[in-house]
């Protein structure tokens, strides 16, 4: 099958293709002609090494760009002309409005499209009709469309995107979790001892650890007022991710407080993000919005219970007072009183480290994802009579 039915796989930027479908294109190589396509630069270049499959650049901005989009929109459109592919199969905001356009112009059978996340929702006013008109003029070319999570399902419908049918598939989720590399057993005492060292963390230390960019819309601003109000011996709090001032920057009086605080440990982007995981005791995520976030799936797997906010995504993968906590978005206070309770109430706080990752690899094991994506492509495929 594989040399005759072509895949095309888009995104924006091409570190989506590279870290949101790692293993993924690999394996569905293994069934179809894969090409993944994406502005060029050293993600996608990973992307050939690692998962084996072929790249086409093309270059597509993540804001809103006429001219630009416009040229990028007449590209997709000639590549898919002239290459025919069967299933052209986006995933994030940008690459799904060309790529479902350009393939419905180019006549491609099967135009699929994962909504990994919503931006209208939390927009207002005439930005937010923009966005929401975009997304429906996408829904309009596409021909299959595929929500993450049952939460972005439920915004699709009560914002009237579409009236299409939408699917998620297995129980949510673009990639699923690699539950072998997501492992406690991964990082060895010895490897746990000399970070916690590095970082003056001590054992009796209580950690706390976030995982993405340091902005305004990740709960950044709320999350340090909760734990610089804390007041609680051996707490720290284990800042992972990197200080993005461009957009959505962080309020001064929040830098200052991560700059001069002690207890607050900021250790900038890593690329390997497991052995943080591993030196900390629980999670906290308290985001404004998601599509379905793969960082509270990792810490899962990692046997960490987590502390998010009530959104799309965090409200499904964690279940309340089981493998961790839910609280209302934009609340320093609600972050505070769970952040206590985790460390006051060990038989609360071990009842959930210990669900924790059984919870994970029970419903977003990787194969049972990358499995059903392979069922719908071929289901899809039959209903076109391309199957062969």
């Amino acid at each position: 099958m594989k040399l005759e039915i072509k895949l095309f796989r888009t995104s924006t930027v091409p570190v989506s293709l590279n870290i949101l479908l790692k293993g993924q294109l690999k394996f569905l190589f293994n069934h179809f002609a894969v090409t993944a396509i994406s502005g060029a630069g050293k993600d996608l270049e990973e992307v050939v090494k690692r998962e084996g499959v072929k790249t086409y650049s093309i270059e597509m901005q993540r804001n809103i760009s006429p001219i630009k989009d416009f040229i990028a929109l007449l590209q997709l459109y000639f590549y898919f002309k002239k290459e025919k592919p069967d299933i052209v199969h986006s995933i994030t905001p940008k690459a799904g409005l060309l790529s479902m356009m350009a393939g419905k112009m180019a006549g491609v059978p099967i135009r699929m499209h994962t909504f990994t996340g919503l931006i209208f929702p939390t927009r207002t006013g005439n930005i937010q009709k923009l966005l929401i008109k975009m997304d429906q003029v996408l829904c309009w070319a596409a021909t299959n469309i595929y929500p993450e999570g049952n939460g972005v399902k439920q915004d699709l419908i009560n914002y009237k995107i579409t009236s299409k049918s939408l699917k998620v598939l297995a129980n949510g989720n673009v990639n699923g979790i690699d539950l072998e590399y997501f492992d406690l057993n991964t990082i060895s005492n010895e490897q746990q001892s000399q970070l916690k060292k590095e970082l003056n963390i001590y054992e009796d230390d209580f950690v706390f650890v976030f995982v993405g960019r340091l902005v305004g819309d990740k709960g950044i601003n709320e999350l340090i007022e909760a734990f610089s109000k804390l007041q609680t011996p051996n707490s720290k709090l284990l800042l992972v991710g990197p200080l993005e001032s461009e957009l959505d920057a962080l309020q001064t009086k929040t830098l200052k407080e991560i700059e001069t605080n002690p207890n607050i440990l900021s250790v900038g982007f890593q690329k390997d993000v497991r052995p943080y995981f591993a030196i900390a005791n629980a999670l906290v995520f308290p985001s404004y919005r998601e599509g379905f976030p793969n960082v509270v799936m990792q810490a899962g797997a990692m046997g960490l219970p987590s502390i998010v906010s009530n959104i799309n995504g965090c409200n499904e993968i964690i279940i309340e007072g089981e493998n961790g906590t839910i609280i209302p978005v934009k609340d320093s206070k609600a972050i505070q009183s769970a952040m206590l309770k985790m460390i006051e109430d060990k038989e609360f706080y071990f009842k959930l480290k210990e669900n924790s990752r059984p919870m994970i690899q029970s419903r977003y094991e990787q194969t049972v994802v990358w499995e059903a994506l392979l069922e719908e492509y071929t289901q899809l495929l039959k209903e076109k009579k391309l199957n062969v």
